[in-house]
């Protein structure tokens, strides 16, 4: 009985001290980052956006784990000389909130987008979408194609995988109670010893800027609401991927796909090759790079995105 007591209290103290050194990450890391944009209300969220530019509309839309300050990093600025870029947190990453409740899979992401677009007065927007956020572009277009003009999909999960990536396996918890307890506990932790290990994979071969923490916004993922979104995510998402594969054929509009060759998360051939396969008229672009374009490949994917645009452009003056 004495050893059981003892134990429990071990067991306790410990993880009373992991909670207090995730309640201390928090507060360095929202010090470090505070929210630069707005809050914008809509049915399942409380989006944070940033907005740059004028001229035609562009909605941004980051990957698993990621948030708005992927695209921050070198892609914002550069295209708000031309267009309206919009720039958004996804629900509960960053600092978007998920409703209690609120589903979390492709379609209810979509409809959270889609309620943005009206909300923003954004016409028909040329969507950007990297990784997870490729897919949930896709289910936009399929779900609501009066709201999109054409996909511009950077490095985007397309297809179903054999089995989930290892660098994302600690995601796949399906409790609810059990998502919260390891966010406050283990995962900030664990995400801080095991940050090289798990950087190499994401952005590998391509090297992690030096600045990826704050300019990237890499340091908000050491927050538990993000492990707890992104698990929600991961857990939601991917097995919806399948009954929108199924409406890729359905979709009447520009798809451009630009991959990095050598991408250590996503085959290209098993989600752009295919893709493509599925949807006469889309484009497939590789270049030389891993699964983070966004920020190892910015200029590239800049470039991309103009492209994209011109041809959504010169789509509709053909329609006209």
């Amino acid at each position: 009985m004495t050893f059981l007591f003892y134990a429990v209290l071990a067991f306790a103290a410990l993880f009373a001290a992991l909670f207090l050194y995730t309640v201390r990450k928090v507060r360095r890391v929202e010090a470090a980052l505070p929210p630069d944009g707005r809050f914008v209300d809509v049915p399942g969220a409380r989006l944070h956006v940033v907005e740059r530019g004028q001229g035609p509309a562009l909605l941004l839309v980051h990957g698993l784990s990621g948030q708005l300050g992927n695209f921050g990093y070198g892609m914002i600025e550069p295209l708000a000389r031309d267009f309206r870029v919009v720039a958004v947190d996804r629900p509960g990453s960053g600092y978007s909130v998920r409703t209690a409740g609120a589903r979390a899979d492709l379609a209810a992401q979509a409809d959270v987008l889609a309620a943005l677009i009206d909300k923003l007065g954004l016409e028909r927007p040329l969507v950007v979408g990297h990784s997870l956020g490729g897919a949930i572009a896709l289910a936009l277009a399929a779900g609501h194609p009066d709201r999109v003009g054409g996909l511009a999909l950077l490095a985007p999960l397309t297809h179903p995988a054999e089995e989930i990536p290892p660098v994302f396996r600690p995601l796949t918890i399906r409790q609810p109670w059990l998502r919260r307890f390891v966010g406050w506990t283990l995962a900030v932790p664990m995400s801080d010893l095991r940050r090289d290990e798990v950087l190499d994979i994401v952005f590998g071969p391509d090297p992690v800027p030096a600045d990826f923490a704050l300019r990237g916004g890499g340091m908000l993922a050491l927050r538990p609401s993000h492990f707890v979104a992104a698990s929600e995510d991961l857990v939601a998402g991917v097995p919806s991927l399948p009954r929108l594969v199924a409406r890729y054929g359905e979709l009447r509009l520009p798809v451009s796909i630009l991959f990095g060759r050598e991408d250590r998360i996503l085959d290209p051939a098993a989600n752009g090759d295919a893709l493509v396969n599925k949807m006469p008229g889309a484009t497939l672009t590789l270049v030389p790079g891993g699964h983070m374009l966004p920020i190892t490949a910015a200029a590239t994917c800049v470039d991309f995105v103009r492209e994209a645009a011109a041809r959504l452009r010169e789509g509709q003056q053909v329609a006209a």
